[in-house]
């Protein structure tokens, strides 16, 4: 009896051992998620406290393509219909500005959160995608900021309602609702100029390929042209300036996949063995 006893003493033990070795990653890595995400937050927290002084200097500078719509600074009329509302604005552009401003710090960190978990191959292979990404999104924000809004802010203007015999109806926008439109735009041409890259990731991962991408591309067309007109304002040449860039990065993603193809042949055995 006391034998068993022993037995079932030292199998509770090694059930302990194992489970106390099993916890041990899960909490290591727990710590280091927490750690990054404090690191990463404390950035944006910095920078926000910094851009909310330059609040109003940022949000002039978004006025640019409203300005280049209207052609003189002086026409461009803005307003504020609650006393809190030109305030929280501000708030949302030093926010908004703060995480753009911050990404590079967000994405080191979770570069060493996920590094020490891949080979030093991958950890290679990894690296070009943290550069892309923000180099894209600025690519699309560019592409908003001085081609698509100014159209957009053109259109709009157009709808006025000016001359004698007929009621007047001016456009009279206010603070928050432009800086939801542009953010909007910005944000929606960001990630989706962030396909490419998505793309790759995937054909690393051995989850699609180039064929994959070809056999697909007349339902990418539908889907790009239904992004295109649930992100962007119901008028034709904003929703063709986010379908058609977008489009160009798909072919240029299915490229980009049949290279990281290319790139595997080498290391693969049957290839080896045929030579």
């Amino acid at each position: 009896m006391s034998k068993l006893l022993e037995n079932v003493e030292d199998q509770q033990a090694d059930e302990d051992q194992e489970v106390a070795q099993s916890e041990a990653p899960l909490m290591e890595h727990l710590v280091e998620l927490r750690q990054r995400l404090i690191y990463s937050l404390a950035a944006i927290a910095v920078l926000f406290i910094v851009c909310f002084f330059f609040a109003s200097q940022i949000f002039n500078i978004l006025l640019g393509p409203f300005e280049r719509a209207v052609g003189n600074v002086e026409d461009v009329e803005l307003i504020y219909t609650a006393p809190q509302e030109f305030f929280f604005t501000q708030l949302k552009v030093a926010l908004f500005s703060a995480i753009f401003l911050a990404f590079p710090v967000i994405a080191i960190q979770i570069y060493r959160f996920i590094a020490p978990g891949l080979y030093k191959r991958e950890r290679r292979a990894f690296l070009p995608f943290i550069l892309a990404t923000p180099v894209l999104f600025v690519m699309g924000a560019s592409l908003v900021y001085f081609g698509v809004m100014p159209l957009a802010m053109k259109f709009f203007i157009s709808l006025e309602q000016t001359g004698s015999g007929q009621a007047s109806i001016q456009m009279v926008t206010r603070v928050s609702e432009y800086l939801s439109l542009t953010m909007t735009l910005l944000l929606a041409f960001g990630f989706c100029f962030q396909l490419p890259v998505v793309l790759v990731l995937l054909a690393t991962a051995d989850l699609i390929t180039s064929d994959n991408l070809k056999s697909w591309r007349k339902y990418a067309i539908v889907g790009i042209l239904t992004l295109a007109a649930f992100l962007t304002p119901p008028e034709p040449m904003t929703q063709l300036g986010l379908a058609v860039p977008v489009f160009l990065l798909y072919e240029l993603s299915i490229l980009a996949v049949r290279l990281v193809e290319r790139s595997r042949r080498p290391i693969d055995p049957e290839a080896d063995s045929s030579n």
